[in-house]
């Protein structure tokens, strides 16, 4: 079960870190992935960290404002959101998924409950 945490409200330009802890299994062997669903939109990849070497992957839109990192100690992995923008306003989620099945299906297996990030102009 995935827990995700951290939005909020903040003003365009500020910060925000998501996290997203793993309860009852490691990420060891694992993609996580970020997701983001705006009203009216379809949810989209945000970005993704293989668990095993810290490598990690972004959609062009977020390059050089946001970083995902991983804690191995409390099995967590954060999303932290710089430069924000009005348009970064979205339902956040994380997901994951064993990394020999989603680098085949594309899909994730195991789904956070969103939380809500609101970019105020």
């Amino acid at each position: 079960q995935l827990q995700a945490s951290g939005g909020g409200l903040v003003q365009a330009g500020g910060s925000l870190r998501l996290s997203c802890a793993a309860s009852g299994r490691t990420f060891s062997g694992y993609r996580v992935g970020w997701f983001r669903q705006a009203p009216g939109k379809e949810r989209q990849l945000v970005g993704h960290v293989i668990w095993s070497d810290g490598s990690t992957y972004y959609i062009d839109s977020v390059k050089g404002r946001f970083t995902i990192s991983r804690d191995n100690a409390n099995n967590t992995v954060y999303l932290q959101m710089n430069s924000l923008k009005p348009e970064d306003t979205a339902v956040y989620y994380c997901a994951a998924s064993p990394v020999s099945k989603v680098v085949v299906t594309g899909r994730y297996d195991y789904w956070g409950q969103g939380t809500l990030v609101t970019v105020s102009s």
